[in-house]
């Protein structure tokens, strides 16, 4: 596909979204595998099929819904991903961001990633949800590659710092404030779908990563070309300490401890955005 084919697409869903919905909303929650729980504490909520939407790529991942939910959090408006899509699926990386330039073109500022992640720290528990505070990028592809929409963004986007420090800091003072758990820590993404192996895990952790997921990076690179804002969270699913013992790990394992960590970071969210100016 052509990158004019492709930027009609992303206009074409985001004018069919504008027609839509009744509030723009300030700010999008992308929701994570086993992370939906949010999409229930909406008011006044209005969903929309990815299908019913021009253009708009269909979720095949387990724990992933497939819609997008607009409404009113705290007083905030917002829309929430329910169901991304990744490039282990087979989409290219610009299908994988479709849904953030679509974003950005109905006028959202700030984005909020969530995922589901491997704990490369030893300190990190499972259930217990991360801030990401840097990543690296090992997925060997990035959305920005190919011609560049100038509308969108500039060619040599800056990265210093992806994830915003206020929301971040913000993040911390509120799981503080909440009294629940909240680690800090870089995150890496590879692009899967195999989980990875005991040398892999090694390596990661040298480079200096704390947790391990397929996806991600890709939106927020997006994002951040776009010129929102970003928060990132991480819910840790399985320990990736290969000096303890590595088991075979399950998808339906990663999905339960996920939902769990879910609810504690919801709260987090939800009183995040509370707070947001």
């Amino acid at each position: 596909m052509g990158i004019e084919e492709y930027v009609k697409r992303v206009e074409n869903a985001s004018d069919f979204l504008k027609d839509k919905i009744a509030k723009k909303p300030e700010i999008a929650i992308v929701l994570g595998s086993g992370l939906g729980g949010l999409a229930e504490i909406l008011e006044d909520s209005q969903s929309i099929p990815y299908p019913e939407i021009p253009g708009f790529p269909v979720s095949t991942a387990p724990g992933h819904k497939g819609e997008l939910v607009f409404g009113r959090l705290n007083g905030k408006e917002v829309v929430l991903m329910n169901g991304r899509f990744h490039y282990y699926e087979g989409y290219s990386m610009k299908d994988v961001v479709f849904p953030i330039r679509v974003f950005q073109l109905i006028g959202v500022e700030t984005l909020v990633v969530t995922n589901a992640a491997g704990g490369l720290n030893p300190d990190f528990e499972i259930g217990k949800p991360m801030v990401i505070t840097d990543h690296i990028n090992f997925m060997g592809d990035n959305p920005l590659i190919g011609p560049n929409v100038d509308a969108w963004g500039p060619r040599f986007p800056d990265m210093s710092e992806p994830y915003d420090v206020a929301l971040y800091e913000l993040a911390l003072e509120v799981a503080h404030d909440l009294g629940l758990p909240l680690y800090k820590g870089v995150y890496v993404a590879v692009s899967g779908p195999n989980f990875e192996t005991a040398a892999e895990y090694r390596m990661f952790r040298l480079l200096g990563a704390d947790a391990i997921g397929m996806s991600t990076v890709p939106e927020v690179i997006a994002a951040k070309h776009g010129g929102m804002k970003v928060l990132g969270f991480s819910v840790i699913t399985d320990r990736c300490v290969p000096e303890e013992g590595l088991k075979p790990l399950t998808a339906e394992e990663v999905l339960e401890a996920a939902e769990r960590g879910g609810r504690t970071l919801s709260e987090i969210i939800a009183e995040v955005v509370r707070r947001l100016d």
